[in-house]
């Protein structure tokens, strides 16, 4: 367990453990303590750990959900411009139509 903590875990545990010793403690005692206290330490940082990845996991959930209903907002848009312009082309093909029958008309009248 010693290997697998940063000296920094087990500096501060021991410091920690020092700073709470009561009197008649014996040094084993408080090597005890401290070792505790590094277990806590080292307990923490992986519900930490995993308490990080579950919010990533979440947060990349919502991005996914998001991106999908920008597509699917961006497909309708798209559509919506076509239909649109469409809608403008058979306007103005129907409108020269128009035109040219009332030349026509003027013309050979």
């Amino acid at each position: 367990m010693a290997n697998k903590l940063s000296d920094e875990i087990q500096s501060e545990a021991m410091r920690v453990a020092k700073a709470h010793q009561k009197q008649g403690q014996t040094k084993e005692q408080t090597k005890l303590i401290a070792q505790g206290i590094e277990k806590g330490i080292s307990e923490y940082k992986k519900q930490q750990k995993v308490k990080a990845r579950e919010r990533d996991k979440q947060r990349k959930q919502k991005l996914k959900e998001s991106n999908r209903g920008s597509e699917i907002l961006l497909d309708d848009a798209s559509d919506t411009k076509e239909a649109s312009l469409v809608a403008q082309i058979k306007i103005l093909a129907s409108l020269l139509i128009v035109s040219w029958i009332a030349f026509a008309w003027y013309f050979f009248r």
